[in-house]
């Protein structure tokens, strides 16, 4: 069995101390096998936020770890760093890649850049890195869960968030699930949810899921949500049908802890 915990947005910054107080709780309970951090780990990407990001992941005490960057972890004031050097500060913290893979015993997990200097917000995913990722994909091996990870959502729940969907995200998710992805991770506009991607008016051709995280610790709560992060239970039997546990674990303040608010088993291709 492997628990993966996905944490996104965290926005180092502007941090609840209850809120962090609480997820360090709960991962000394659950002690996953593996931490997926889906960008946006600071709020304006000062070398300080990078500091108190990093800290945070190292009292986890979670042994493996992928990270990646959101367009909030590329200096946004410092127009010369913005555009000469955007990603020091973050590699400095989370390097030394920008596109990590995570390869273990029952788990691939494959990141994505899909942040732009040039960009501000909006995030997108390039033909060569749709046809890298693929690739990695077909070489997983046969027990290996199949995760790709984005910072921007490669889909949305509500028809008014599709202006934040991921450049290039149709594409590459009818390419990632032929090459047999499982599940896609994935953060930015606060708001959790989970789509089944083969019950759409475009289907991909195998099962998978689009799996959003929450804010995990940040101050910056939207759409009438709260702090929130997902655990990723993979537990394989042999002969049994191909299927993981989704947990979404939310914020209560009335508790100071973090609560299961939904599980929900997700049925993978064979």
């Amino acid at each position: 069995m492997a628990v993966l915990l996905h944490v996104s947005d965290t926005h180092f910054g502007t941090e609840k101390p209850k809120v962090v107080a609480a997820l360090l709780a709960l991962a000394r309970e659950r002690k996953p096998d593996l931490l997926v951090l889906s960008g946006d780990i600071t709020q304006r990407a000062q070398p300080a936020e990078f500091e108190a990001g990093r800290a945070f992941c190292q009292q986890l005490g979670i042994a493996r770890m992928l990270a990646l960057p959101g367009n909030h972890d590329l200096p946004l004031l410092d127009l010369f760093d913005r555009m000469v050097r955007p990603y020091a500060r973050y590699l400095e913290a989370f390097g030394p890649r920008l596109d990590p893979v995570l390869d273990m015993d029952g788990i691939l997990v494959v990141g994505v850049n899909t942040t732009r200097a040039a960009r501000h917000k909006n995030g997108e995913v390039s033909e060569e890195q749709i046809a890298r990722v693929a690739t990695q994909l077909r070489a997983a091996r046969g027990n290996q869960l199949r995760v790709v990870v984005t910072h921007q959502p490669a889909d949305v729940l509500r028809p008014e968030d599709e202006h934040d969907r991921l450049r290039g995200a149709e594409q590459a998710l009818q390419a990632w699930s032929a090459a047999g992805a499982d599940l896609v991770l994935g953060g930015h506009i606060h708001l959790p949810y989970v789509l089944d991607l083969l019950k759409r008016p475009t289907p991909t051709p195998r099962p998978m899921w689009c799996v959003q995280a929450g804010t995990a610790v940040s101050s910056r709560i939207r759409h009438g949500t709260c702090n929130s992060v997902n655990l990723l239970v993979w537990a394989p039997r042999p002969g049994a049908a191909r299927q993981c546990m989704l947990e979404r674990w939310d914020y209560s303040g009335p508790t100071d802890r973090f609560e299961l608010a939904e599980e929900r088993v997700l049925g993978l291709a064979a």
